[in-house]
């Protein structure tokens, strides 16, 4: 695509980005708190706005339109209202905090952008993604873009926080790269997975609610607890995806069931599979021995396999385990409202799976 048509690229826009999706899930998470449900809602239409104007603000309309581009196609907003989770076991009005939450965000999207050009995806939020639209380079560079403007952003931020932003920079290129060029010789292929996710995932949920702590000015000990319960939750999260590839079907996902399985993506289930030493996993370790599952045939039978498997139940085993020590990081918490929702989407993520 040339440079002028970046002017007549469709821009998929969602009328309010996903500040639809974040407050449904906080009225779904509760506590019902009329105070509470008010002013975090408010609160994530100034987050929205904010964010809107971030990713759309460059001097070229051509530039702005891929780096609003996702932004625009809605999403889930899950990181904005983490911070102002966060932000209420201190001050939640004080200055910075919606700054935090757009932070989080524009992160997160510009992983988004690199992500997907590695990936080759297509589609985004249900619309085309930047590299399909525009091609590789300027969506590296559109996702380049978004991170310098979160950088300027966090400048303002108190320098907690701040630190906290630049150090899960560097994690989220460390998970990054680490998936990319696989484990190392010797590495044990679960050990390297969580190490993916820590980096990929856990890190911005956790700097999410860690940003929105320390700008808010809640103490050390209660911004630690809120850290570490999003370290915990954003592993759960990529371990539910995982199971949600396998079990969920395509008309309830809105995406074919068993991708990662086309793909050859190594997912905890996977992993957990092609070491199982239990007979009742024979078959499928060796559908799973010769790298992607293609052909109907083979796939068909290995998702049969998984949804009776021994890899499957150790993998529900592992992420409830990680659902226990998120909220065991929850008990350090004042029991305010948002300790409420904080907990109650432990098992919001533990439903989804089944």
């Amino acid at each position: 695509m040339t440079a002028d048509q970046l002017y007549e690229a469709p821009t998929h826009a969602a009328p309010d980005g996903g500040r639809a999706h974040a407050a449904e899930l906080l009225r779904r998470l509760g506590p019902d708190e009329p105070k509470f449900q008010a002013r975090v809602g408010e609160a994530l239409d100034h987050v929205e706005s904010l964010l809107r104007a971030c990713t759309r603000d460059a001097a070229d309309p051509r530039v702005a339109a891929l780096t609003g581009h996702l932004a625009a196609t809605g999403g889930k907003r899950m990181r904005p209202l983490l911070v102002l989770l966060a932000a209420e076991f201190g001050d939640p009005a004080r200055e910075g905090v919606a700054q935090a939450a757009v932070v989080a965000e524009l992160v997160h999207l510009a992983s988004l952008y690199h992500d997907d050009v590695v990936d080759r995806a297509a589609t985004r939020h249900g619309a085309p993604s930047a590299n399909a639209l525009w091609g590789n380079r300027p969506a590296i560079l559109g996702g380049d873009w978004l991170l310098a403007r979160a950088a300027r952003l966090s400048a303002d931020l108190v320098p907690e926080a701040l630190a906290l932003n630049s150090r899960t920079a560097s994690r989220i290129v460390a998970g990054q790269m680490r998936e990319l060029v696989g484990p190392v010789p010797g590495e044990d292929p679960v050990t390297h997975y969580f190490r993916v996710t820590a980096g990929k995932t856990a890190a911005l949920l956790a700097m999410s609610l860690g940003v929105g702590a320390h700008q808010s000015g809640t103490s050390p000990d209660v911004a630690d607890a809120l850290i570490e319960y999003g370290e915990q939750l954003g592993i759960v999260f990529q371990i539910a995806d995982d199971l949600l590839d396998l079990f969920s079907p395509a008309a309830s996902s809105g995406k074919e069931q068993g991708k990662d399985l086309l793909i050859g993506v190594p997912s905890l289930p996977v992993l957990l599979a092609r070491e199982s030493t239990d007979p009742r996993d024979a078959e499928l370790r060796e559908l799973l021995a010769a790298g992607p599952v293609a052909g109907a045939g083979r796939h068909r039978r290995a998702l049969d396999l998984f949804a009776v498997s021994q890899a499957a139940v150790r993998t529900r085993t592992i992420m409830h385990q990680r659902l226990a020590l998120a909220r065991t990081a929850l008990d350090a918490l004042p029991p305010l409202p948002a300790r409420d929702a904080l907990d109650a989407l432990c098992d919001f993520v533990a439903r989804r799976t089944g």
